[in-house]
């Protein structure tokens, strides 16, 4: 194909490709977990890293990371303060990521230029860095998911359960927020702030309603993760839209389709 012929939508197809898998497992645990806005809420965290990035004069990419992962971390220690109440944490979190976001943005005007890359993404313009740091989170989330895939099983289902058979949940679970962060910060280029949870959960979201397993279900949220980033890119480049917003229009269209026609084969429900 002639769009492969130049270097980067090499990288963007390398890119779109290592974050779908690795985002697409991470949604199905997130939709399980009751956890599907943990994901939006991060990416607006690390839009105060980005911010702070740039007003250091750091790597924004590299500091938006950094608060991103912080950010995972505070969220499982506020939501173990409201146990009956988890969904708080999401709340005091965001409102804490995106009012620094908005003071550091206002103490230098210029920043506010920039940002648009990073609110609706630009995959076509990935550098050899981000490229390397997203290798890098899904090498590391992909080793965690299957080294821990029965403790995070156990734990996304019945965490008491967890508890007495000696898991311990705590750290896993922290583990878990930790590379949640990692894979949305991550996420960022390809879709940007604003759309990251679509690529983190409209595939799992299509995945749990057909799939006839939990690991059924990974396989084919990755299945559509790709076919959606894949085609998403092959029709910004022919039809010269954003590459995040077409990446995302077409994951939402995915998952229409797939409900419209689950109404004709027999309901399935995860084992």
């Amino acid at each position: 194909m002639e769009m492969l012929h130049y270097d980067f939508m090499q990288r963007a197809f390398c890119a779109g490709g290592l974050i779908a898998v690795i985002a697409s497992v991470l949604g199905v645990y997130l939709m399980l977990r009751r956890q599907a806005l943990m994901a939006d809420m991060l990416s607006h965290v690390s839009l105060a890293g980005v911010a702070g990035g740039a007003y250091l004069h750091i790597n924004p990419t590299i500091a938006g990371f950094v608060v991103a992962t912080l950010g995972a971390i505070a969220v499982e220690y506020v939501r173990r303060s409201y146990k009956s109440y988890s969904e708080i944490s999401v709340a005091i979190i965001m409102v804490g990521g995106l009012s620094s976001a908005v003071i550091i943005m206002s103490l230098n005007q210029s920043i506010n230029k920039g940002f648009s890359a990073y609110l609706f993404g630009s995959v076509v313009a990935v550098n050899e860095t981000e490229l390397g740091l997203m290798l890098a989170v899904a090498l590391v989330g992909g080793l965690f998911f299957v080294l821990f895939r029965r403790p995070l099983y156990q734990i996304t289902f019945d965490e008491d359960t967890a508890k007495t058979n000696g898991l311990p949940v705590k750290w896993i679970s922290l583990g878990f927020s930790v590379i949640t962060g990692m894979i949305v910060a991550a996420a960022m280029p390809i879709v940007g702030v604003l759309l990251v949870s679509a690529l983190i959960i409209l595939p799992a979201a299509l995945a749990i309603r057909i799939a006839p397993s939990f690991t059924s279900s990974l396989f084919i949220a990755m299945g559509i993760g790709l076919f959606g980033v894949f085609s998403g890119l092959t029709a910004s480049y022919e039809l010269s839209t954003p590459p995040g917003g077409t990446i995302a229009i077409l994951l939402l269209i995915i998952l229409l389709a797939g409900l419209g026609i689950k109404k004709f084969i027999p309901k399935w429900r995860i084992q």
